[in-house]
């Protein structure tokens, strides 16, 4: 009869992430070509722009106990408020620099809004037309790269590049997050 090996031990599972220098560094190392840095950099705040345009533009349903706030609410709100609980949870100094960039988006966002009742461009269509542009730049910008992203880092992305390029900005200024 073999005698059974009683020693063999597992493997030890996968590092597991560790704060949010983790992600940064995985999302450096998988944008190392300069054009595609600089596509980037132009296009994701471009993109997120375009999402809470889109957002903006959503009919948000009537809720009766906000009451007179109702129309203060909409899902780009809501967009903002899941948005930076996910950054505050990651680094809360990252977060409330996030919190104070949407927030000049919105503003932004109501300017375009006053604008199109003033018989001004759609915003909708301002929102389609930067979110398309913005997307086959960062296609072009990925295709350059050549690299392939495990399909949990790929949409991981789409949630740390924002947080990546003002990690840069406050890196560069010294700023401890």
């Amino acid at each position: 009869m073999a005698k059974k090996n009683t020693n063999t031990k597992k493997a030890p599972p996968p590092a597991a992430p560790v704060g949010v220098e983790f992600y940064f560094d995985k999302f450096a190392a998988s944008h190392q070509n300069p054009a595609t840095k600089l596509i980037y950099t132009l296009f994701i705040p471009l993109l997120v722009f375009s999402i809470f345009v889109l957002a903006w533009c959503v009919q948000f349903p009537y809720i009766k106990f906000l009451g007179q706030y109702n129309a203060d609410f909409n899902w780009s709100s809501v967009l903002l408020a899941v948005m930076v609980y996910y950054y505050i949870k990651l680094s809360p100094v990252l977060g409330y620099f996030i919190l104070f960039v949407l927030l000049l988006f919105f503003y932004v966002i109501t300017q375009l809004a006053q604008a199109q009742t003033s018989g001004g461009v759609q915003l909708w269509l301002i929102g389609d037309v930067l979110f398309i542009v913005s997307c086959i730049a960062l296609f072009i910008g990925y295709k350059m790269e050549g690299k392939k992203l495990s399909f949990e880092y790929r949409y991981k992305n789409v949630l740390i590049a924002p947080a990546f390029l003002l990690h840069l900005v406050l890196r560069r200024f010294k700023v401890k997050y």
